[in-house]
């Protein structure tokens, strides 16, 4: 049996990888992966016809970091270090959807504090990541300017992040039935300088880019896709929000506090570059909005649940109750014990839909776990974005995507 043969009885068939051009002016070229843009992994074989891209062929390459498969060999908390691996721009959000796919599994029903303080942190986490896409998304069209101030501004919110975690990018910080620890003294207070700041920042950054012409003919009806197209590839997030289709989980299907919250979901007309760019800068405003809603609402209280299946007791207790060191101990080595079931959760992550499927055989340690990551269901459809432009928007184009290798790469 053929290659046409095979491709012909299947229903979807691959497209399979192209050597040699359709057309006789055409030539294949890589781009990628050892160009720096493309992340080190990304190799996207295309063939151009002059400057135009006529095909192109993904290949998200490996890092080889097997988070899925290790999360078998770790207790349900020690496995949450890896979780904030999987997109290092904003691992606070990957570590509450997480922790609240276990807690589910659990049956527990975290704090009014920390359900607050978990919403405050994940958006606070998304303008982080916004500000970086942005940045890399103008800083490779030339706009050196606004990249620096973007930076500027997401360099403080990691500041402030690390002196809240203890660490930079990575925190750790969720844990199942809460949280690693509560605010320290004067956090909220630089938080409300640090967006006051941001406000001062973003203002400029809108005064230098959205009205740019280089900018706009750079951005403006390329990498267009529809929001047929954006639904069958199963993009979501601000690629989908861009074709004009106000789908986010937040408001969609609302958990931790966002029921509660005043919001507006911003989206695009033509689901082209410019149009991702708008609707990234306009959720940080958004995600300022509900940042300071949160700091007036945010109650005092423990950040913990009172649970010994999954919260570890207080250290005075360890070293003075037995009872309580058998505990420390047992969720330590042996892990929280969850029930046997399955359980998918999803949050609306900066990239879109991150969702966590678990299965549990009633054991302290996953029997699986599986991530639905954005990045890597985004860079099915990316040559959607990418046939029929320029070979030189390729790049730009891609950076409007902001693939994260590490939650491509499960």
């Amino acid at each position: 049996m053929t290659m046409r043969d095979t491709e012909e009885t299947l229903p979807n068939p691959v497209r399979p990888a192209f050597e040699t051009p359709s057309t006789e002016d055409g030539v294949i070229v890589n781009i990628g992966p050892s160009h720096p843009a493309t992340h080190g992994t990304l190799q996207i074989i295309a063939e151009l016809s002059g400057e135009k891209v006529v095909r192109a062929d993904v290949h998200c390459g490996y890092l080889h970091r097997g988070f899925e498969k290790e999360c078998e060999a770790h207790t349900w908390h020690t496995l949450i270090p890896y979780v904030d691996r999987l997109n290092y721009c904003s691992a606070l959000i990957n570590d509450f959807a997480y922790c609240d796919a276990v807690e589910t599994l659990m049956g527990v029903e975290i704090t009014p504090r920390t359900r607050y303080l978990r919403t405050l942190l994940s958006e606070y986490s998304r303008i982080a990541d916004h500000m970086t896409c942005i940045a890399a998304s103008v800083m490779e069209l030339g706009a050196m300017t606004a990249f620096l101030y973007l930076m500027t501004i997401r360099d403080w919110i990691y500041e402030h992040l690390a002196d809240l975690t203890g660490a930079r990018v990575t925190y750790s910080y969720g844990r199942i039935g809460g949280l690693a620890h509560d605010l320290p003294d004067g956090w909220l207070k630089r938080l409300e300088e640090i967006l006051d700041e941001y406000e001062e920042y973003i203002g400029r950054i809108h005064g230098l880019m959205d009205r740019n012409r280089i900018f706009i003919d750079r951005t403006r009806d390329v990498g267009v896709i529809s929001t047929k197209d954006a639904i069958h590839w199963g993009f979501t997030g601000p690629i989908l929000r861009s074709t004009g289709a106000p789908r986010d989980l937040r408001r969609d299907t609302p958990y931790l506090a966002y029921g509660e919250l005043d919001f507006e979901v911003p989206v695009g007309i033509n689901g082209d570059n410019y149009d991702r760019y708008y609707v990234r800068m306009r959720e940080m405003d958004e995600s300022v909005y509900m940042i300071r809603q949160l700091i007036e609402m945010l109650p005092e209280g423990p950040i913990n649940v009172d649970d010994r299946r999954c919260t570890l007791p207080e250290k005075e207790r360890v070293y003075t109750e037995i009872e309580s060191l058998i505990n420390h101990f047992k969720l330590v080595i042996d892990g929280p014990q969850v029930p046997a079931g399955e359980v998918y959760r999803a949050h609306e992550a900066a990239n879109g839909e991150l969702g966590f499927f678990l299965v549990s055989d009633g054991t302290g340690r996953p029997h699986k776990v599986h991530a639905r990551a954005p990045s890597f269901v985004h860079m099915g459809g990316l040559h959607k974005l990418l046939e029929g432009y320029q070979f030189a928007d390729i790049i730009s184009t891609f950076g409007t995507v902001n693939m994260i290798g590490g939650e491509c790469d499960r």
